[in-house]
This record gives structure tokens, C-alpha cells and sequence, in this order.
């Protein structure tokens, strides 16, 4: 009769090497989400989700399909624990109708002038038309990114950290107050028609492809955070930017708010302003983008090489 041969798995603070957790009778087939489960019956406030488990103190954080035996640890492991914080679950119900719903809301409030918001003597005439514009394309886009998330988007995390919430809530509402503020005012200047219009056939291009991207990546089967596959263009044109970049979903989004700034420019504040969001915008994108085509490109060993992260032939 064989006997059943069991792990050794050390826990320690991965910033004062502190040992928190001794686990002597773990069954080495154990994922580390049950190893997390384990940990969380000895310090029930740090729930799995709120765990960050690495090999190394400076190593990307371990999966929770990663299983024990598969990992070089051998019969006896040492596992580095980080606190990750208050986490939020990803439901329609708090981060996203937060993230999201907020924009567009504050949007809306000063596209009617609510009272007080403006001074009485610049809310007497009419709002002129690339406002109405601009409030439509802005309320799209954030409709939009509430019906994907609840119908399209597949997250490889069921939770989120709730300082991140707070700090992406910052970001979308206060940016959308300023920019609100400034293209709502009646002393707006809108640009020529011929911009407009420009401007409008990038945003609708964008946005259209954005949303092809997503239900693309929306047909891949993953499991957890994993995928079987990567994306590949198919006869969709939008999906064809697959050629050359890893994640034309931000591409495109960056294009939209490209296309949204150039419809309404308008005084040098407001112009500055939006391009400062859809700059900053681009550079949390591009360390997405960046990250993602890394993982492809160590987790598919026939990855097109053509690829790259964000921007054709630049980034």
C-alpha cells in the first residue's frame, strides 16, 4: 500500500521575510488558490483574493490554476506573501457602474447646466451643435464600455483592488467634470465644420473597432487567466490590426479620444485638457499593452513576431 507523499510549504512576509504560515501536509497536486485557502484559515482578514503569492519577493505573482508539483519547489516550498488590500468584486454592480457610470452622469449634469453650476448670464442661449455632439459620443463611449463589461468582457481576476478603484474613479471623474465644464460652457468656440466631421468619422472608425477587438478577444477559450490561444484577424476588417499589434483594442481606444479631442477643440485650456487625458490614458494603456504582449509572447512559441504592443511599427 503506497503511502501518500505530502509538501512542506513556508509562508513569509515578502517584505520583513517573517515566517506567517507553516503548512507541513500539503497534497502536492494543491493549486495555489488552495494553498491561499489554507493561508486564509490562519489569518482569516487576508481572504484569497486579497493574497498575492510569489517564488521570489521581486517575481510577478504566482496564478491560483498554478498547481504545487509543477512549480520548481520540489517537497518543501517557501512562498512570499503580499497584502494586496480591500478588494472589490468585478461586477456591474460596484466597480464598473462606479468607474463608468460616474463620467457619464457628471457629463450629462453639465450638458443641462443644472443650476449653480454656471454663471446665470451664460445659460440663456442654446448650446450650439458639435455639443450636442460631443455629449452624444461621450455618452456612447461610456454606454458602451458598461455594456461590454456586463455582456462582452471576460476578467481573469474576480476582484479588484480597492485603492484602484478610488484612484481610476479620480481619474475618469474628475477629468470629465474639467472637460464637461469647458465644452458645455456658452463661451464655447467650436472649430470648423469640416474638422467635425473629421473628427467624427475617427471617433465612429475607432469605436467600431475597439468593440470588434473586444468581441474577438471575447471568442478566445481561456481558462482563468490563461488562454488556449491568441488572437488572430479574421474577415472582420477592424480585427485585421491583429497583424501588428498585440492589443489594437487600446489602439483603438486611444484613436477615439484622438478623434473626441479634435472635435472639440475649442480654447487652449479645454484642447490641453483632454489631450493631457487622452495622454495619460495612453501611457496606462501602453503598460497594459506592453505586459499582455509579453505574456503572448512567452506563452505562444509560434507568436507572430511582426507583433507589437500598442502602435504600428513604433510601440
Amino acid at each position: 500500500m503506497s503511502r501518500t507523499m505530502f509538501s512542506e510549504v513556508e509562508i513569509l512576509d515578502s517584505k520583513t521575510k517573517e515566517q506567517l504560515c507553516f503548512l507541513d501536509k500539503v497534497e502536492p497536486h494543491s493549486s495555489v488558490g488552495d494553498i491561499k485557502s489554507l493561508f486564509h484559515k490562519s489569518y482569516p482578514k487576508w481572504y484569497p483574493a486579497r493574497q498575492a503569492l510569489r517564488l521570489d519577493p521581486k517575481e510577478k505573482a504566482l496564478r491560483d490554476d498554478d498547481v504545487l508539483q509543477n512549480l520548481p519547489v520540489g517537497t518543501s516550498a517557501t512562498l512570499y506573501f503580499r497584502d494586496l488590500g480591500p478588494q472589490l468584486g468585478w461586477t456591474m454592480g460596484r466597480v464598473f457602474l462606479a468607474e463608468y457610470m460616474g463620467p457619464l452622469l457628471i457629463n450629462l449634469l453639465f450638458y443641462v447646466r443644472v443650476p449653480y453650476i454656471y454663471n446665470h448670464k451664460y445659460t440663456i442661449s442654446s448650446s450650439h451643435h458639435v455639443v450636442n455632439l460631443a455629449c452624444a459620443c461621450h455618452s456612447f463611449h461610456y454606454i458602451k464600455r458598461l455594456c461590454e463589461t456586463i455582456f462582452v468582457h471576460q476578467f481573469s481576476t474576480g476582484t479588484m483592488p480597492l485603492r484602484a478603484i478610488i484612484r481610476n474613479c479620480a481619474y475618469y471623474w474628475g477629468f470629465a467634470a474639467w472637460l464637461a465644464y469647458c465644452i458645455n460652457h456658452l463661451l464655447y468656440t467650436p472649430p470648423s465644420e469640416t474638422q467635425v466631421n473629421y473628427a467624427l468619422i475617427i471617433f465612429v472608425l475607432c469605436e467600431a473597432g475597439n468593440f470588434s477587438i473586444h468581441w474577438s478577444l471575447n471568442s478566445l477559450k481561456c481558462e482563468g487567466a490563461k488562454c488556449q490561444r491568441f488572437p488572430h484577424p479574421s474577415k472582420n476588417p477592424f480585427t485585421w490590426l491583429f497583424y501588428f499589434v498585440s492589443c489594437p483594442n487600446y489602439t483603438y481606444e486611444v484613436g477615439a479620444w484622438v478623434g473626441l479631442s479634435i472635435m472639440t477643440q475649442c480654447v487652449p485650456t479645454s484642447i490641453k485638457l483632454l489631450a493631457l487625458f487622452t495622454l495619460v490614458g495612453f501611457i496606462q494603456m501602453t503598460i497594459w499593452a506592453k505586459g499582455k504582449h509579453k505574456n503572448y509572447t512567452r506563452e505562444f512559441k509560434d507568436y507572430p513576431n511582426l507583433r507589437i504592443s500598442i502602435l504600428l511599427f513604433i510601440l
